[in-house]
This record gives C-alpha cells, sequence and structure tokens, in this order.
C-alpha cells in the first residue's frame, strides 16, 4: 500500500471517533481548487517521501487504547489495487474505518462496503452533472460520462449500507447557487450534505495544469488529444462569501433538509 503522509490525530476528520489520517497518493481527477497537488500530480511526488506500511502499522499498535478510528483519504484511496487488505488489516487491529472518495470507482467502493470494510463514508459530489468536467479538470465533453459514474456511487451510498456524508466544496467562479439547487434536486433523500466553503491556497492543482491538457499528468487515464483546463483558471476562482453559502444552503434544504455548512 502507498502512504503519502500521516495525521496523528484528528478530532474533526471522523464523525464520533479519535482519529488518525492517512493519506494515499494519486488521483483520477484534476480539480483545479484541490490544495493538495503533492499528492495528485505524479510529477510532484517523490517515492522517498512515501511512509512504508510498516512503519504505519506501528504507530497504530502504539495508538491502541488512545485512538479509535483511521481515515483514510488522498488523493483517491481506491486506485490503490491492495486497498481492501489494508482496510481489513486495521478492522483487525480494532480501529474503526472511514473512506474518503470522490466515487468515481463505484465497483471498488461497492465491494469494501459490502465486504464491511468501513464504518462510515464521505463522498465529494463536485457540482450539478453539466459542470463536472469543468469541476474536475477533465475533458468538457465528457461531462455526462463522469455524472454517470459518480450518479452509480451515490445511489450505493444512498441504499443505506453504510453510514455516509456528501460534501461539496463550493467554489467561486465554478459553482452558483442554481447549480446548488440543481445538485440538490438530484440528491433528494440524503442522509448528510456539507456544502464546504473553499478557501484559496498558495498552490492549488491548477497552478500546474500544463497548456498541452491533463493527457500526460493522467498517466494514461486521458488520451493527450483531450485538452483540459489551461494554467491561470485559478486566478477566477475565489472564496465564496458568508451570504452566498447561505443562499446556497437555503436552496439545498427545500430538497435535501439536512444540508449543513462548513468552514464559514
Amino acid at each position: 500500500m502507498r502512504l503519502a503522509g500521516l495525521q496523528k490525530l484528528t478530532l474533526l476528520d471522523f464523525p464520533g471517533q479519535i482519529a488518525c489520517t492517512v493519506f494515499t497518493p494519486g488521483c483520477n481527477l484534476r480539480c483545479p481548487f484541490c490544495h493538495n497537488p503533492d499528492l495528485v500530480l505524479p510529477a510532484l511526488l517523490s517515492e522517498e517521501d512515501l511512509l512504508p506500511e510498516e512503519i504505519f502499522f506501528d504507530f497504530l499498535q502504539k495508538r491502541k487504547g488512545k485512538l479509535t478510528g483511521v481515515a483514510v483519504t488522498g488523493g483517491e484511496p481506491t486506485l490503490q489495487p491492495d486497498l481492501p487488505q489494508f482496510l481489513s488489516r486495521i478492522r483487525e487491529m480494532g480501529f474503526g474505518v472511514k473512506l474518503d472518495t470522490n466515487g468515481f470507482r463505484p465497483q471498488i467502493l461497492k465491494e469494501i462496503v459490502n465486504a464491511g470494510l468501513v464504518d462510515y463514508v464521505a463522498m465529494d459530489v463536485k457540482n450539478c452533472p453539466g459542470k463536472y468536467a469543468l469541476t474536475t479538470g477533465r475533458p468538457e465533453k465528457r461531462s455526462g460520462e463522469l455524472w454517470d459514474t459518480v450518479l452509480e456511487s451515490i445511489f450505493f451510498l444512498m441504499e443505506g449500507h453504510v453510514a455516509y456524508e456528501f460534501r461539496t466544496t463550493v467554489v467561486g467562479g465554478l459553482h452558483t447557487t442554481e447549480d446548488i439547487r440543481q445538485l440538490a434536486q438530484l440528491l433528494r433523500g440524503a442522509d448528510q450534505w456539507y456544502l464546504q466553503q473553499y478557501h484559496p491556497a498558495d498552490d492549488v492543482v491548477g497552478d500546474f495544469l500544463p497548456n498541452a491538457g491533463l493527457g500526460g499528468a493522467m498517466g494514461g487515464h486521458l488520451p493527450a488529444s483531450e485538452p483540459g483546463p489551461e494554467p491561470g483558471r485559478t486566478s477566477g476562482l475565489y472564496e465564496p462569501s458568508f451570504q452566498m453559502m447561505n443562499e446556497m444552503r437555503s436552496a439545498a434544504s427545500a430538497y435535501v433538509p439536512s444540508v449543513r455548512t462548513r468552514g464559514i
């Protein structure tokens, strides 16, 4: 299992648990506003900086009785081929498991949940269907295909096999109140949905995207002939205001009464 880092204590990442957070490298998206370019972009990853798996499990062994859970995040953890075995080992040690995912590998998500390897899933729902490619840094013509994949994961979680939450990072320049209203209609009946306020950072993924598109940076997931967003797109992104966030929450609550805001 490839591990890119460890936060030794968190009281926020795993609801109801005293947890640590472990990060996996690599992602199948290129959301321009993402704060973790070093986890997402292969060119910024150094194999020498990876955390050996046994060091992580040695840490867990020493934290028995102090920590109760492990949050597994990324990057995108479902890209790791040995994720089920990794989660199983954590469970065998007596820790609860939370998984963060973008929902783009629904079959892996189903496998993990149906095997009882996770207690809680937090899934990012990036935007309304027509803006999925724009928001995730993928070719515009693929929005429908992208949404269909995500929708499979959404429907699966809403069947209630595991505790879950949906979350949408609201970015000025990418999201409008109408986008959130449309998304709320599609998430009607969700247990929990959080609208997270985007905060600008010094380095985000969009700052590193090449003019030639995403083909090479995606590690072969996209043909090089399919252009992605141009550098500089992040210059049009901004932190949504308190008023904007509350307007979006109000619009969404007509369809998803459980919707909440974070980061404001």
